[in-house]
C-alpha cells in the first residue's frame, strides 16, 4: 500500500467524504469504524471506481487499547500511514448535571483521548520517513464555552490547542498537523447530539464541502482551517470583543 491514509469516523459525513477524496487522488487507504458493513461498502466502491487498496478495521475506539490494537495490526501487515485523519467524534445537547456520565466519559474517550494516543503512535514513524499529514477534524465549538454542550466544546477546545500545539514542535521535521474547524455540518452527528432540530443546523454546510477544505488545507500544511468564511470573522473578529456572558447565552439559545 502507498500513500496510505488511516481514517477515523469513515462510515459516513465528514469522515466518508475524506476517504473518497483520498481515493480519488489515487492513494490507499485503512478506514476505521464502528460499523464493518458501512466500512466494507464503502471499501468495494472505492476500490471498483478509482483501483486503489482500502483495509477495513471495525473498531470502538472508545475502548481500552483500541489505538494500540490498530497500530499492531498494521505494523503486522508492514503498513505505514503517510497521512493520518482523526476524524471520530461526538457530541451530546443537555445540562451537563443532567446528563448519563458513561455517555460524556465515552465523550472525552473518543474525541480527546483517542485522537492524542493515534497522533501519539503514528507521528514518530512519520518523523523518521521525514514525511508525514494530521487531519485533527476539531469544531468552532473549540473557540468559546458552550452551554448545553459543555464537554464536547471543551472536547474540540482540546483539539485546536493540541494540534497547533504538535505542529509547531513538528516544523522542520517534514511532518504538518492541522485542525479542521467546520461550523454546523450535515451529518448523522446532529441527531446523535440532539440538535437537529436547532438553529444551529438550519443550513449546514455539506459534509463534501468542509472534507474538501480540511484535505485541502492539510495538503497546504496549514495550522487550521475554519471552512465557513462568517464563522471564520465571528471567531476572530467578534468573540474576542463580545461579553463571555453574552457570548454562551447566544450559544445556549442556538441549541435550545
Amino acid at each position: 500500500m502507498n500513500n496510505v491514509g488511516l481514517i477515523t469516523g469513515a462510515s459516513s459525513g465528514i469522515g466518508k467524504e475524506l476517504a473518497r477524496i483520498h481515493a480519488e487522488k489515487k492513494r490507499d487507504l485503512v478506514i476505521v469504524a464502528r460499523r464493518e458493513s458501512e466500512l466494507n461498502e464503502l471499501k468495494q466502491a472505492l476500490e471498483q471506481a478509482h483501483g486503489v487498496s482500502v483495509k477495513v478495521i471495525a473498531k470502538d475506539l472508545t475502548k481500552p487499547d483500541s489505538g494500540k490494537e490498530i497500530r499492531e495490526e498494521l505494523d503486522r501487515e508492514g503498513i505505514n500511514v503517510d497521512y493520518l485523519f482523526n476524524n471520530a467524534g461526538f457530541g451530546g445537547r443537555g445540562n451537563f448535571h443532567e446528563q448519563e456520565w458513561g455517555m460524556l466519559s465515552g465523550m472525552i474517550d473518543l474525541n480527546i483521548k483517542s485522537l492524542t494516543e493515534l497522533c501519539h503512535l503514528f507521528l514518530p514513524g512519520m518523523v523518521k520517513r521525514s514525511k508525514g499529514k494530521v487531519l485533527n477534524t476539531s469544531s468552532t465549538a473549540g473557540f468559546m464555552p458552550g452551554p448545553l454542550q459543555a464537554v464536547y466544546f471543551a472536547t474540540k477546545a482540546y483539539v485546536n490547542s493540541f494540534s497547533k500545539a504538535i505542529a509547531s514542535e513538528l516544523e522542520g521535521s517534514g511532518v504538518t498537523v492541522t485542525a479542521l474547524c467546520p461550523g454546523a455540518v450535515a451529518t448523522e452527528f446532529a441527531d446523535t447530539a440532539d440538535l437537529s432540530d436547532t438553529s444551529l443546523f438550519e443550513n449546514a454546510a455539506t459534509p463534501r464541502s468542509t472534507a474538501e477544505k480540511g484535505y485541502a488545507a492539510m495538503e497546504a500544511g496549514k495550522l487550521e482551517v475554519i471552512t465557513e468564511f462568517g464563522l471564520k470573522v465571528m471567531i476572530k473578529a467578534g468573540i474576542p470583543f463580545t461579553p463571555e456572558r453574552v457570548g454562551m447565552n447566544m450559544i445556549k439559545k442556538m441549541q435550545a
